[in-house]
Parts: structure tokens; sequence; C-alpha cells
């Protein structure tokens, strides 16, 4: 085996186990050098950008890797095609939807096409919805909680962004993230105001880069104060789901929690019913927070704090980024503001 072969093989992406089709990526990586590069020495756009002596390691490791330009992306240059597929968990909720909305917005005013790929088995559509069509993509935008799905239509292989994802592991060519670390901290800003020192965080059970944040962030936070203590109980995202964590949570052995921190607003409604189930009122016995502001945080009673995520807004700077690297520019930085908005589930604990 070569070394390139042997350098791509040590470095080659997770999610592209089981891939035969070498990428752009594994070609930056065998090379030392940036996907950015690559894209200018494949495309003959090199000359007085990239030295001459990196161009050649980079025709190198391509030959070594077998790499053949993407179809997709070779066709926007010819202005054959302009469809880019958005990847995103099953769309339980408005939040993907809102995320669809403000990407196809965008999309529209430059002349592109958006397709909605579900990726969860059993939910969204089959797991390689375009083999049959051979349909051309430009570009992907995933979502991190639906990673898996890359594999399965060789997403990897084209211009990627990825939502709600570490940059400094994303697979993607760029990321797009909410400051659900800001969110975090205002929601623990307020209740620890308000006097709450006892707490229940329900953690979303998904392993997603944006669940770790909330997380790490709320312990780190809260142990900033004397006194406070937390609690985790990690419930499937689904009101009916989290209501038997919730309820076992709080009925516990030891001094109950006077406020619940769920990271996502169907934990909180799940929250709710466990509160009534246990004789527990809203928010005299308990404060309840959430994330997200989808509708239904204004549907319960009370109705919930929660931290507002701009979805549309998600979107379009998720389209923004793609179309940015299809061009070969930087991408806008700096990552979207979150509000908490307040509402009638939280007050001092009695």
């Amino acid at each position: 085996m070569s070394a390139v072969h042997e350098s791509r093989r040590r470095s080659r992406p997770t999610v592209a186990r089981g891939s035969t089709r070498p990428t752009s990526r594994d070609v930056a990586q065998a090379a030392g050098v940036s996907q950015a590069a690559v894209s200018l020495v494949l495309g003959d756009k090199w000359r007085g950008r990239v030295a001459e002596a990196t161009a050649e390691r980079v025709r190198e490791a391509a030959r070594e890797l077998g790499y053949r330009p993407n179809l997709a992306a070779r066709n926007l240059r010819l202005g054959r095609t302009r469809t880019v597929l958005l990847v995103v968990p099953a769309l339980t909720t408005e939040f993907f939807a809102g995320v669809y909305t403000g990407a196809a917005r965008v999309a529209a005013e430059h002349g592109f096409g958006l397709v909605l790929y579900p990726s969860p088995e059993g939910i969204g559509p089959a797991r390689d919805p375009f083999a049959s069509a051979q349909a051309a993509l430009d570009g992907v935008i995933a979502s991190s909680m639906a990673a898996d799905a890359l594999t399965a239509i060789r997403g990897e292989a084209l211009p990627l962004v990825m939502l709600d994802s570490d940059p400094a592991g994303s697979l993607g060519a760029a990321t797009v993230n909410l400051d659900i670390a800001d969110g975090v901290r205002q929601v623990a800003e307020h209740l620890l105001s308000l006097g709450h020192r006892r707490f229940l965080h329900l953690a979303a059970d998904v392993p997603s880069w944006t669940f770790e944040v909330r997380a790490r962030e709320l312990a780190a936070r809260l142990a900033e104060v004397p006194g406070t203590s937390v609690r985790t109980a990690r419930a499937p995202i689904s009101i009916e789901g989290a209501v038997a964590f919730a309820e076992a949570a709080l009925s516990a052995p030891g001094a109950r929690p006077t406020a619940v921190i769920c990271d996502d607003d169907q934990l909180a409604a799940g929250t709710y019913k466990a509160a009534r189930r246990l004789g527990l009122r809203i928010p005299d016995d308990l404060s309840v927070t959430g994330v997200d502001d989808l509708a239904l945080a204004t549907a319960m009673d009370p109705e919930l704090t929660t931290v507002h995520l701009n979805a549309e807004l998600f979107g379009e700077h998720g389209m923004r980024a793609l179309l940015a690297v299809l061009e070969d520019r930087a991408p806008e930085r700096g990552d979207i503001p979150v509000q908490l908005i307040v509402r009638s589930s939280t007050a001092p604990p009695r």
C-alpha cells in the first residue's frame, strides 16, 4: 500500500466509512492542504494562487486515491443543474420545517431548487432516494442530528455545510450554528436570579453536538454558584417519551428539584404532564424551561419560558454558506444569536 493510501486510510472521516468513493476531503488530507486548494488545483485555477509543488502534490494524491471530481459540481459550473439537498431528522416539530423554509427562500433567490430528505429509517423516504433517478446534486446542507444519512446518500462526496456541528471537527466545508451555549447561559441566569438552586436537567437522549454543548454549558454555569445541585435525566425527544423520565426524576429520593431545564419544548411538555401526575403546580411548585420556542410553547398552560431559535434564519444562513462554498468564497462567520423568552412557567421557588 502506498504512503498516500496509508495516510487516507488513517485519516478518512468517520462518516465516510463504508463509502468506496474518495472525496475531495480525502485528497486534501492526503496532500496536506485545504479543500479550497484541492478545488483550485483540480479546477485548473491554481496558477498564481497555489505553489506549483503544492499543485503537483494535490494531483498526485488524487491519482493515488482514484479521485474523480463530482459530476454535480462540474454540472454546476456548466449551468446544467442547480439542486441542493437538505438533510434533517424526521419532521416531528416545526423547527426543521422552518429551517427548510429559510433555506428554500435563499435558494430560490439564486435560482436553486431545494430537496428535503428526512433521514431516519422507517420515517423518512428510502435510504437513497436518488439512486434510481441518478439525480445530480450541487451540494448538501445537513443537520448534525442526521449525519448518519450522509454516508447512505454519498453526501460527504459533495460540497457540504453542517448545521449544529462542532466547528473544530465538522465533516463539512463550513458550519452554521445557533449560539445555543448563550441560550443555556440565559436560562441558567434567569433561574438563578429567581433564587433556584436545585435543578433537574431533562436532556435529549440524542448523540449530537448541540446537546453536548447544552449539558456542558449548564453544568459549568451552575458550578459557579455555591449551593447549587443538578441531576440529569435523559429522555427521547417526544412528549410521551419525556413523561416517564421526568416523573421518575422528580419523584426520586432526596430533595426535589425546584426547576427543570429541558433541552427541547417537547421535553418541557412531557414535564408538565409528569408534574400534574405528581400533584405539582407550575410554576408554584416547579419552574420549567424549554428550548426552540415552538408553537407548542404558547399552547401550554402556563405558557412556557423558552429559548427562541430562529429556524428560518438558521436555514437562510445554511444556504448562504453553501453558496459561498460553491463559489469558493469564505462563508459568513459567527453564531446566530438566540433569545430567552420569559413567560409564566418560571417563578421564585417557594
